[in-house]
């Protein structure tokens, strides 16, 4: 498995949000440019376990973009928020970094999983 996963929940629905793109990216110190390192599409049950190959993960500064207004399109609906980004650090000797993303229209939140 991925050092670094995520899953959706849609929180406006009470269900898993499949389909939605997931790119990883991996950040100079402020955050400011960046690289993408990997890229997924969340399964039926709102996840990406295979962002990265297994191993610890180099510590730094990390950014998921989930591409949501795409996952609201297909639903015919229009979202608040077109993409959500969420940076974070990575610890030396971290072990694995989980990060949810609770999502509804009109805004989200995050959290580090376990």
């Amino acid at each position: 498995m991925s050092p670094i996963t995520t899953h959706v929940l849609d929180t406006a629905r009470g269900r898993p949000a499949g389909g939605i793109i997931v790119e990883l990216h991996r950040c100079d110190s402020l955050g400011a440019a960046h690289q993408e390192i990997g890229q997924g599409v969340t399964n039926a049950d709102g996840r990406v376990a295979d962002l990265l190959a297994e191993g610890e993960p180099e510590p730094g500064v990390y950014r998921l973009v989930f591409h949501t207004a795409d996952y609201y399109a297909v639903m015919g609906e229009r979202s608040f928020y077109p993409r959500v980004e969420i940076c974070f650090e990575v610890a030396p000797r971290g072990g694995h970094y989980h990060v949810p993303l609770l999502l509804s229209p009109f805004g989200y939140s995050t959290y580090r999983g376990s």
